[in-house]
């Protein structure tokens, strides 16, 4: 096999190699996670702002369905959940907290990174 020969088909092996993204779960305290502060921005910065959190909370998503382990397990040794993960956005201050399964991503909350929490993600008492 020659050079190139061998090249064309390393690279039509590689073209053929891709990540399949995983079922995303938003739970309803991440959608109203992301209510809220898309509200904030709107309220007390700009429909713009707002519409960029937005789209950084969907690339993130995206991203955590292409490559699940991606994010930090940090938490999950603090709370002791197991395989939960932590993804910042990128020019915000908040963090995507999921679990990823074999089947599908779980988003538990999207909280600014400044809050508590290990106390934002403890159940509601009763």
């Amino acid at each position: 096999m020659t050079r190139t020969s061998s090249h064309c088909a390393n690279a039509s092996a590689q073209a053929t190699e891709y990540t399949v993204a995983r079922r995303v779960r938003l739970r309803s305290l991440a959608a109203a996670d992301i209510e809220a502060a898309s509200d904030y921005y709107l309220d007390h910065v700009s429909e713009q702002t707002a519409l960029e959190f937005i789209d950084a909370v969907e690339r993130s998503i995206r991203r955590i369905s292409r490559n699940p382990n991606v994010g930090s397990l940090h938490f999950a040794y603090e709370l002791a959940l197991p395989d939960l993960r932590a993804w910042p956005l990128r020019r915000f201050p908040y963090v995507v907290l999921y679990v990823a399964t074999s089947d599908e991503i779980d988003v538990w909350r999207v909280l600014h990174s400044r809050r508590d929490l290990p106390t934002a993600l403890q159940p509601p008492e009763e």
